[in-house]
């Protein structure tokens, strides 16, 4: 079958940065929604027509993947608006309640990047935000969409990968 708006794709992939280095592997084949938004448009771009067993080798620059890194969306909030158990790369959906920066987008999810006894610093953009990408993808297999997969447009599997779009309020288009 080949591949073609919509339909579920079982891929495998290498991913690194611009000069090379691992970012993600993904040896055993995850299933992906293609004509909806698991996956980045210029991925689905690039395998558009292909069959099980095709491999595609791509560059992408930041516009193509998950946009340019936004310094505005770092912020600083007091260390006692956030929970006792409070760790590097927790995930935060909006700012807590009474913080210092009210005009931070609230539909952003904020990555706790460094911890400090009065503060702590959240970081609302993708982790891969601003970076050039080496994507080596393997399609494994590709079959047809149910009703409920088209109606939902994700197998809701992107969240667990890098080549799902960017987080709510990024802008990646």
């Amino acid at each position: 079958m080949k591949i073609s708006a919509p339909c579920v794709l079982s891929l495998s992939w290498t991913l690194s940065d611009a000069q090379g280095q691992l970012i993600d592997e993904l040896a055993e084949p995850v299933e992906f929604f293609y004509g909806g938004s698991d996956l980045l448009p210029k991925v689905e771009e690039a395998l558009a027509g292909a069959e099980a067993g095709h491999e595609t080798h791509l560059h992408l620059e930041p516009e193509h993947a998950f946009g340019d890194y936004h310094s505005e969306l770092v912020c600083f909030e007091a260390r006692e608006l956030f929970p006792e158990q409070l760790e590097l790369g927790m995930h935060f959906e909006g700012l807590p309640e009474g913080s210092v920066t009210p005009d931070m987008p609230a539909d952003v999810l904020y990555a706790v990047t460094e911890i400090y006894p009065s503060h702590v610093v959240l970081d609302g953009n993708h982790p891969l935000a601003g970076m050039a990408l080496r994507l080596h993808l393997r399609v494994r297999d590709v079959r047809e969409a149910s009703d409920e997969e088209i109606q939902a447009g994700s197998l809701g599997t992107a969240g667990i990968t890098v080549l799902n779009t960017a987080p709510p309020g990024a802008h990646t288009h």
